[in-house]
């Protein structure tokens, strides 16, 4: 059809309905269906108040029937269940060429599930990442397509005008083959929680230690915001830690009870760390930061049973220059909670032959997404200069902050471990760069105790093979 619709988007939720704007608001006839015709009627009223044309159908079928051929439909849809439903309703009218985009945060093998679904239908499968938020899919996110290549060159004029654009530079790349699109945003995910459990543990160690009340405090990520540490997360801290509450006219932070909640791709990537045998302590800290905030009735009967014991004090030690050493270790944490991520991606991409491209990957991140951030730029660098680079922080640039900023990180830990304040997050990145960074380990004993129990043998340092002992 040579005046149908140039792509169709199902599910009108918050995402759908903003993405669907953006697609409009360039230039792209976009057809939209959604399984209550509520949301698709509110979805034409918006358009219509922004002055955007957007053609809305009650039916499946019927959106399809208006789509230019090679017929192109985005799902932005719960993932799970509802993704499949939709696929094999689609296929049922579908021909040879036509392409399914999925936009979810998904699990990657259901992706390659249904990319073998769609390969016997002979459609086209694209699995998507989409970061940004609300805000990313209305005004440009960062799209992370994996799959089809054939699929992406349909659609790529579209993700490359409604993406974000740094330098003009639009933040979208055709990711890799398979479910590696759905791989990238998990693992984006998984730094995300790195990310906002540090910030988190920066923002307690200076309320509690150094005693900054919430002004302070936001001054001080406003500060940062400047700096090294320019991100998109430490800008919103410091709109929150200043925002007051309309109801008690408190700070609006102090009265938000102490959980987090999780979507389970912080989980998803702890998994996969696990599983691999790829360690990601940061990540994983994260998560169980969140996980354990959760038993708040049980927190509070610990506290009342070592409440001495577990007490926030003071120190001794001198606190001069205590704010900068912070910055310092904070960025330093940055470092290697992304490197641990990016290492992930690494090693899977050789296991899978995905043939990833990290500094391709660090690129798009730096605009849209929610861990935007300055220091992206160099990273993509670091990867375009070294595409082999294995740990980001053995890039010579990284590497020489490192050397300078990890006293920083030390006396931090120190300090704050002295003053009973828990920092899961920084403590396991300081533990993962020690270990990583040492040559020898006390797993030689660890290795003993297996085979002395369980006859599991040992490698010996100084000759070929496997050994067993016979230890009593």
């Amino acid at each position: 059809m040579t005046d149908g619709c140039d792509i169709g988007l199902i599910g009108l939720a918050v995402m759908g309905q903003n993405l669907s704007m953006n697609i409009a608001s360039n230039g792209f006839k976009i057809g939209v269906y959604n399984r209550t015709y509520e949301r698709t009627t509110e979805t034409l009223k918006r358009a219509k108040e922004e002055n955007l044309v957007i053609y809305g159908y009650k039916t499946l079928e019927e959106l399809i029937n208006n789509l230019k051929k090679p017929r192109k439909i985005i799902l932005l849809i719960k993932a799970g269940p509802a993704v499949d439903e939709n696929i094999n309703n689609i296929l049922k009218y579908y021909e040879k060429g036509d392409i399914i985009i999925d936009g979810g945060n998904e699990w990657y093998l259901n992706s390659e599930k249904r990319i073998k679904i769609c390969a016997e239908k002979n459609v086209e499968y694209l699995a998507m990442g989409v970061s940004g938020g609300e805000a990313g899919a209305r005004y440009g996110c960062s799209f992370m397509p994996g799959g089809s290549k054939y699929a992406y060159e349909h659609v790529e004029e579209i993700l490359k005008k409604c993406s974000a654009k740094v330098n003009t530079s639009p933040c979208v790349t055709y990711i890799g083959p398979g479910s590696s699109g759905n791989y990238v945003k998990m693992v984006h995910n998984g730094i995300e929680y790195g990310d906002m459990q540090l910030i988190s543990e920066s923002y307690f160690i200076m309320k509690h230690i150094l005693k900054y009340d919430n002004k302070k405090l936001a001054g001080v990520f406003k500060k940062w915001n400047e700096g090294i540490l320019n991100s998109y997360l430490i800008e919103i801290t410091s709109k929150i830690l200043d925002k007051k509450d309309n109801l008690t006219d408190n700070y609006l932070v102090d009265v938000i009870l102490d959980i987090a909640g999780a979507k389970g791709t912080g989980k998803w990537t702890m998994l996969e760390s696990i599983e691999r045998g790829i360690p990601c302590p940061t990540i994983c800290a994260a998560l169980d930061a969140r996980n354990l905030s959760a038993y708040k009735e049980l927190r509070i009967n610990a506290n009342n049973n070592f409440s001495n014991e577990i007490k926030i004090n003071n120190t001794n030690e001198d606190l001069t220059n205590f704010e900068n050493d912070l910055l310092n270790a904070l960025y330093c944490c940055k470092i290697i909670s992304y490197t641990q991520g990016l290492f992930l991606l690494k090693q899977v991409s050789k296991e899978m032959n995905w043939n990833l491209n990290l500094g391709e990957i660090s690129r798009i991140w730096r605009g849209g997404c929610i861990i935007r951030a300055i220091f992206l730029d160099r990273i993509t660098n670091a990867y375009k200069n070294n595409n082999a680079l294995e740990l980001l922080f053995m890039d010579k640039e990284f590497s020489e902050e490192m050397k300078n900023k990890l006293p920083s990180l030390r006396k931090i830990v120190n300090i704050a471990v002295q003053c009973s304040v828990p920092i899961p997050a920084f403590s396991a990145s300081l533990a993962y760069f020690q270990m990583i960074s040492s040559q020898n380990l006390p797993l030689n004993l660890v290795q003993a105790q297996r085979d002395f129990f369980g006859s599991h043998t040992y490698k010996r340092t100084d000759r070929d093979g496997d050994y067993h002992t016979l230890w009593e």
